[in-house]
């Protein structure tokens, strides 16, 4: 069964964000290496029940959280989430050296994502 995996925020001063997450939880924060601006947060022990999430800069006023749903095969969860009355709003697309990600609103307006790991995706 499919479970949330990732949250993703948003920032207008990611160094102000970095600083009031680590000062207020004690999470590690570190700039991801990859192609994107993006700063991943580790917010615990990945022994106990919880999950990792990462931010990066506000592009519009009306980002906001995002919760990323792991799935096994990304192209079929495209097709049942349109099958089911939600719509995909980001096209799968590859996230490098991660997978596969798409981005869809469920039918009362919620975005989500969804994510198919792949460590090949390019």
């Amino acid at each position: 069964m499919p479970r949330v995996i990732h949250f993703e925020f948003v920032a207008d001063n990611p160094e102000r964000a970095k600083k009031f997450y680590q000062g207020v939880f004690g999470w590690k924060i570190e700039k991801w290496k990859g192609p994107m601006e993006y700063w991943l947060v580790t917010t615990g022990d990945k022994a106990k029940p919880g999950i990792d999430g990462g931010f990066s800069k506000r592009a519009s006023p009306q980002d906001t959280v995002v919760n990323t749903i792991g799935v096994p095969d990304i192209d079929k969860y495209v097709k049942l989430v349109e099958k089911n009355g939600g719509s995909i709003t980001q096209p799968k697309h590859a996230i490098p050296g991660v997978g596969w990600l798409a981005y869809f609103k469920d039918p009362e307006g919620n975005i989500w994502g969804m994510e198919q790991e792949d460590p090949s995706a390019k």
